[in-house]
């Protein structure tokens, strides 16, 4: 039941944010919050990350599908029954449907998010995308530290 919640919590506020930006904000518009580190923009990325297979939305949509179905009825095999797991799971089923929903509905994502670190600007991303990322972030310091631990033998 947690892991539900947590998903429709993280879709919930994803399609919440987006909308706002697409209500209060013209198509390009960028605002800075932080002057020279952190903007609020609206932007559309047809593609997934950094913009990789731009244009190709039925694509897109077909491999977040199929990496559903693969996630739920598999997570046994790589998720453990912990609570940071189910976290993991929360989030990354939350966040990978908060994006299916505007490649569904537009045939593009809406990315507001946006970050400068001196002359490196990173791509504009959104809460689905954060989800996504700390949701495998966890998953690989979780993986990387029980692989440090003593196995008994």
């Amino acid at each position: 039941m947690f892991v539900l919640l947590l998903g429709i919590t993280v879709i919930l506020l994803d399609q919440l944010t987006k909308q706002a930006i697409r209500s209060a904000f013209i198509y390009g518009e960028s605002r800075p919050v932080i002057d020279g580190f952190f903007n609020l923009v609206y932007v559309r990325n047809d593609g997934a990350a950094w913009n990789i297979l731009s244009g190709q939305s039925i694509i897109l949509i077909l491999i977040s599908l199929v990496i559903l179905v693969l996630l739920i009825v598999y997570r046994r095999s790589f998720l453990e029954d912990t609570g940071m797991h189910r976290i993991m799971f929360g989030l990354m089923i939350g966040g990978i449907v908060g994006n299916l929903i505007d490649r569904i509905r537009f045939g593009w994502v809406t990315d507001f998010l946006d970050f400068e670190f001196g002359s490196y600007h990173y791509p504009s991303f959104n809460v689905a995308d954060s989800a996504i990322c700390i949701a495998v972030a966890l998953y690989l310091i979780t993986n990387f530290r029980s692989s440090k631990e003593p196995q008994d033998g």
